[in-house]
């Protein structure tokens, strides 16, 4: 059987589909929502994009890939959406950036929606900005777990990561060796006051998360997470 690499912008199959959310303060937003092609999802991955004022958007890279492959490769559901004021090729939602505080209401927005869609087992999965929305506001909601990409650790203050320690909903921050903002001895310090995160240090990683090996550990440690029994992820598919 012939079979292509899994690598790339390759698209595995899946059920996808536009959709809109809508925020508590009245504003709509643009999203996709993937699901594996025939059946139904074990967890769902909501996910948090990087700063839009620094080119980030629901397609940024390590998102749009996930989306592109898990729910094929490890049966989850992927929420991809622009935080309010972004623009991507899936088009533009609404509002205006609000440095990470009145997006608290477009993870509202979010959240409804998997709860609309009996969505099961939903984990904030944000990257760099995205990262500051899921600490700040992840524990408003019945979460299975949060994984971090890259957090920067701006917008989010000590007070925010230090109330994680109350909860036993999962932390998990992976940590690029060369990040541009929060490397791994730092990231030791600051995460320390919950004593349940988990830390992957990321050996050669950088804040982007360029290259097809950078994005499949990424992707690997997301499954790991979220459902192991996925794991090894495959790195090819039957073609055709």
């Amino acid at each position: 059987m012939e079979t292509i690499d899994i690598r790339g912008g390759v698209l595995l199959p899946a059920r996808r589909e536009p959709v809109e959310l809508h925020t508590p303060d009245g504003l709509t937003l643009v999203g996709e929502l993937a699901t594996p092609a025939d059946r139904e999802p074990v967890a769902t991955l909501v996910t948090l994009h990087p700063l839009p004022t620094a080119g980030g958007f629901m397609d940024s890279h390590v998102l749009r890939k996930a989306a592109n492959r898990l729910p094929a490769l490890a049966d989850l559901a992927v929420l991809r959406f622009n935080t309010r004021g972004t623009s991507s090729p899936q088009g533009t939602s609404e509002g205006h950036f609000g440095n990470g505080e009145t997006e608290r209401d477009d993870i509202a927005a979010a959240m409804a929606l998997v709860s609309e869609r009996r969505l099961p087992s939903p984990w904030l999965v944000g990257w760099s900005f995205g990262t500051e929305l899921a600490l700040k506001y992840g524990l408003d909601y019945d979460i299975s777990g949060a994984i971090l990409l890259s957090p920067p650790l701006h917008r989010a203050t000590d007070d925010d990561v230090a109330g994680w320690a109350g909860s036993d909903v999962p932390l998990i921050a992976i940590i690029p060796e060369f990040d541009d903002f929060l490397r791994p001895e730092e990231a030791r310090q600051r995460f320390a006051a919950v004593p349940h995160a988990k830390l992957v240090e990321v050996a050669g990683g950088k804040h982007l998360w360029v290259g097809e090996n950078l994005t499949r550990r990424v992707l690997t440690e997301i499954v790991a997470a979220v459902n192991p029994d996925a794991l090894p992820l495959p790195t090819t598919w039957p073609a055709g």
